[in-house]
């Protein structure tokens, strides 16, 4: 990294602290790094870490029910008093329930992901005092996610790990960041350096989520075959998932490829050639082949099933080299981006 002086470092970290200011704002937190909620990883460890470092650590509600949910809350306020966020899925049957949660135990911020949330959603969440982000896919949504009244709005690209849309982060930041200026917007999928934090900045984002970067992380509980295989991987490896039939809509997962994901296509198979047949209904088998990624990514996150469960990573798991407390990966991060910043705007001692 090329070295900068104390004077210039000091004008840079004052220019990053202008740039990100609404997103930490918003948040609560010293930097506008969210930690990208991800099923079995995101849980009270790393969470707690990343906001006790400084960043914003987001809680992955999955397919907890609500008594789990409230468990995990609780033992994430016992880590930290700083503030952390809870993603909830749209499509929860017990969304209501969980967002009831949510506000018995005074959680500051929802993040809703999963499908586009519903404007009644969003006013209960907002109704108990916390605030609300939403994922955006495309600017028409973004504005009217606004009107629905979210606090603030992520964009996340292709790059990403787990499920992803078509569109690459790039794509995605110039035609929402010039656009949207009414809520701190965050950019998400392919990140993991604080250079790139800094552009997407200077772009206008009000701050940056990190999934991948944050798997190996020593905090993290994720298996250490999970963590090898991450250290492993190259930018190549972490692919997207086909849909074998267009009645059969599968929202890509994209995961480094290993046995999990060739049984993934075998399996969207057999359920289809099954509802064909009569077997099952066109509801049962969409299910079916939805259920397939939870069960596999707890096999490689818990049990360490490398070769049969699912890998889920973006494509930034080739810039993930080593194991690392959460607290010198923020560091890095920050480090990164005020000398990108002082050599950008050619700031000297």
């Amino acid at each position: 990294m090329e070295q900068i002086s104390p004077s210039s470092d000091a004008a840079a970290r004052r220019i990053l602290d202008r740039l990100w200011a609404p997103g930490r704002e918003l948040l609560g937190c010293e930097v506008a790094i969210l930690g990208g909620a991800m099923s079995w990883i995101s849980e009270r460890n790393l969470v707690s870490a990343i906001s006790n470092a400084g960043g914003f650590g987001v809680l992955a509600g999955g397919s907890m029910p609500p008594d789990l949910l409230a468990a995990e809350i609780t033992a994430t306020q016992a880590m930290t008093d700083r503030p952390f966020g809870v993603n909830l899925i749209t499509l929860h049957p017990e969304l209501d329930a969980l967002i009831d949660v949510c506000a018995d135990l005074k959680v500051g911020h929802v993040v809703l992901a999963g499908g586009l949330p519903s404007s009644a959603s969003i006013k209960r969440i907002k109704e108990f005092g916390a605030k609300v982000l939403c994922f955006s896919p495309a600017l028409v949504l973004a504005k009217k996610l606004i009107r629905a009244g979210a606090d603030g709005l992520i964009i996340e690209g292709a790059e990403a790990g787990g499920h992803i849309g078509p569109v690459t982060t790039g794509v995605l930041a110039q035609e929402i960041l010039p656009q949207i200026d009414q809520v701190p917007v965050f950019v998400a999928g392919g990140i993991a350096r604080g250079d790139a934090l800094a552009a997407y900045l200077e772009m206008g984002a009000a701050g940056v989520q990190l999934g991948t970067r944050f798997v190996c992380a020593s905090e993290c509980i994720a298996h250490p075959d999970f963590k090898k295989a991450f250290i492993k991987a190259s930018a190549r490896d972490a692919v997207p998932t086909v849909q074998i039939d267009p009645q059969f809509p599968v929202i890509p997962v994209r995961a480094l490829t290993n046995q999990g994901t060739r049984r993934f296509m075998e399996m969207q198979r057999e359920v289809i050639d099954r509802y064909r047949a009569g077997e099952i209904d066109q509801k049962t088998a969409q299910l079916e082949i939805e259920h397939f990624w939870a069960g596999a990514l707890r096999r490689a996150v818990i049990d360490g099933d490398v070769e049969n469960g699912s890998l889920m990573a973006g494509q930034s798991v080739g810039m993930v080299t080593r194991e690392q407390p959460t607290a010198e990966i923020i560091g890095e991060l920050v480090d990164q981006a005020v000398a990108a910043i002082a050599a950008r705007r050619h700031i000297s001692g």
